[in-house]
């Protein structure tokens, strides 16, 4: 027998790549992608991603809504993080109209928008590590999200689509509350879930073969595809938006920008796991320094007092004819933005969150396009896994962390 093999020339044997579809109903590739392997054997020899599965139409709905009802929509971009989506609109807005939101709206935007960013980044690794065979990581992650979610829930009245922002503000301040809730019970428990996690995953021996070596791409690479956020951040560029262009709060509190050298799965892994405390850190100093205190002792607003773009109080509405006007013409007019354009950009959980708006000077947009990191990221697919097994498509997917609602085309 061992002659026979011997004697076997598996060079002249036909064979030929194997061409197969993973997704859409795939659930790794979570409903909306497709892509179109070329295989042989394992190894993927080439991948061509598809997206837009998913048929929102996020921009043309914003051209057809006032400004402020495009609040509702930029919730269902990146569905995990939606209060970063309301405040990166709310901000190109108020770009355009040449105003300033209020100090202490400022902070609460800041700590609204890592209250957000927290539940992306565990949503992320919670599912990353879940797709893996970590069941019980995930379920640590969805607890500390669902904590977040609450406190969400406390703030907004909604735990996923909260339409919290508003042009010039937000919807309501903090209420009394949130402070205790964050500092007794949250914070407290989302440590210890860091660290239950970092226990069970850091070191992990199967963890680490299958996140460590796979999916890498190079600075280069990464710049030329557009890569921001995290996947930027983890073959060492050292850029966040939060640091290099502080707006909001960011300029006033103190933290560190985590940076990887691989460019691997891992590097993006330890990455969020480094910016979720970053992002402790950040909540904690802006409750601490917040304008007004944390109960607002001193009354400080949180809209702008401009009736061009703020309601006016229900008292006036109700007794005085010049509120009730103004009531009705924000409300069915809408804010009237003045004509012009302007690209705005704040850092969402997957990095740069661009929006570019166009004004007629009419209650409506006249032009809407959104910058969406995750539709970058999927452009490069590609290159992190071919020449990689099919196995390690799963944790690259998983790592850049693709949003099908932000990506729709």
């Amino acid at each position: 027998m061992s002659e026979l093999l011997e004697d076997l020339d598996t060079n002249s044997m036909h064979t030929e790549p194997m061409v197969l579809n993973m997704g859409p109903s795939h659930p790794a590739m979570h409903g909306t992608v497709r892509m179109v392997l070329t295989l042989d054997g394992e190894t993927v020899v080439k991948c061509d991603p598809e997206i837009g599965y998913l048929h929102r139409g996020f921009e043309k709905e914003c051209e057809n809504a006032t400004w402020t009802q495009c609040f509702p929509y930029t919730d269902r971009l990146n569905y995990v993080s939606p209060l970063l989506n309301n405040f990166g609109f709310a901000l190109a807005v108020e770009k355009l109209l040449e105003i300033e939101a209020t100090p202490r709206c400022n902070y609460i935007r800041t700590i609204m928008g890592e209250l957000s960013r927290l539940s992306d980044h565990l949503t992320c690794l919670g599912a990353g590590a879940m797709e893996l065979g970590g069941f019980t990581a995930f379920l640590y992650a969805i607890e500390g999200r669902e904590l977040v979610w609450d406190l969400t829930e406390l703030v907004t009245g909604a735990r996923l689509t909260v339409s919290y922002g508003r042009i010039g503000g937000v919807k309501d301040d903090l209420p009394p509350e949130f402070w205790d809730a964050w500092k007794n019970d949250v914070r407290p428990r989302l440590q210890e879930i860091w660290k239950d996690t970092q226990r069970l995953l850091t070191r992990n021996r199967i963890f680490l073969d299958r996140m460590q070596g796979t999916g890498i791409i190079s600075p280069d690479d990464a710049i030329s595809h557009g890569f921001v956020g995290p996947c930027l951040r983890s073959t060492g560029v050292d850029y966040d938006i939060r640091k290099d262009h502080p707006y909001f709060a960011y300029g006033e509190v103190d933290f560190d920008v985590p940076v990887g050298k691989v460019g691997d799965n891992y590097d993006r892994y330890l990455v969020r796991m480094e910016e979720i405390i970053q992002s402790i850190r950040i909540i904690d100093q802006c409750l601490e320094k917040i304008p007004g205190g944390q109960h607002n002792e001193s009354k400080e607003p949180v809209n702008c007092d401009d009736p061009r773009v703020v309601l006016p109080e229900k008292e006036s509405v109700y007794n005085s004819i010049e509120g009730m006007i103004n009531h009705f013409k924000i409300i069915f007019e809408g804010i009237q933005v003045p004509a012009g354009e302007i690209y705005s950009y704040t850092e969402a959980g997957n990095g740069e969150l661009g929006f570019y708006i166009v004004s007629n000077g009419t209650g409506k947009p006249w032009k809407v396009k959104v910058r969406a990191p995750s539709f970058y990221m999927m452009s490069a697919v590609h290159k992190m896994v071919e020449g990689g097994m099919i196995a390690d498509i799963i944790p690259t997917f998983d790592t850049i962390n693709m949003i099908g609602g932000e990506i729709d085309r």
